[in-house]
């Protein structure tokens, strides 16, 4: 009896592996097929300039705010806790390097792509998602127009851009910020915080932000216009939609962060 229990628990934990596994690998053929199309579209010159640039509105100076607030406590708190842990025990320079390595490395391109996530992303799930259950996407279809081109490819161009920019601008952000809270909270000096900054700077360094920025602006919203083209259901099917996509960027952010280091820093 024991061992058909046992049996029962193997199979069934199986089956779960073998559901997630087939759910995991239809999303991702999906999705590499929408950046196809994105690309074919693109090609092709099928995408409205004037979309691109509204999108790149939405995304990029409607987004300022929340991504100036982000990099800024991103600098003070990466000041603070760094003042806090080195204040004995390193020269106090350093302090200029912990903070503009870890702002621009890690809190300014991570921090920013997850506020995006809620304010770019679950926007696009949910207004795309809104368009399939009302049938909009239909239309397009029976009217000959390519909803990839209309509709997906703008913001897909838009996010890869725009991140970049916002991602430059928080790092720019972040590490005044943290400068003035080692001048307040420790008395470091701006001469030496940013001789502690450059004497551990590296020139690939900025170049590893804004790629980083890059990918993460083509993975928000091409997982987000994919979710939102699959919503079914009518307003509950948006919500629900909406929330899966949402979880499913930032978890994407998370494991394309932990990929990063060991490929371009090694």
């Amino acid at each position: 009896m024991q061992t058909r229990m046992g049996y029962d628990r193997l199979l069934g934990t199986v089956a779960r592996i073998g559901r997630v596994t087939e759910v995991t690998l239809e999303h991702a053929g999906s999705i590499t097929l929408l950046a196809w199309q994105v690309v074919l579209a693109t090609a092709r010159m099928k995408v409205a300039a004037r979309e691109v640039v509204n999108q790149l509105y939405i995304m990029g100076i409607q987004s300022l705010p929340i991504v100036l607030v982000t990099g800024s406590l991103a600098g003070i708190v990466t000041s603070q806790q760094g003042g806090y842990q080195m204040s004995s025990v390193v020269p106090p320079y350093i302090l200029g390097s912990l903070v503009v390595e870890t702002v621009v490395l890690e809190m300014g391109p991570v921090l920013t792509a997850l506020v995006l996530v809620g304010r770019i992303g679950a926007r696009i799930t949910a207004e795309l998602g809104t368009m399939v259950v009302s049938e909009q996407i239909d239309a397009y279809h029976s009217l000959g127009r390519d909803p990839v081109a209309l509709l997906a490819a703008p913001r897909v161009l838009a996010g890869i851009l725009a991140l970049p920019l916002l991602v430059g601008i928080a790092n720019i952000v972040g590490i005044l910020a943290g400068q003035l809270a080692a001048e307040i909270d420790s008395g470091l000096g701006w001469e030496s915080f940013f001789y502690g900054a450059k004497l551990f700077w590296h020139s690939w360094d900025l170049f590893y932000s804004l790629t980083k920025a890059m990918i993460f602006g083509l993975a928000i919203p091409l997982i987000s216009v994919h979710m939102g083209l699959r919503t079914k259901g009518g307003a509950e099917g948006v919500g629900r939609t909406t929330t899966q996509a949402v979880m499913f960027m930032t978890l994407t952010i998370l494991i394309l962060d932990a990929v990063f280091p060991p490929l371009l820093l090694n």
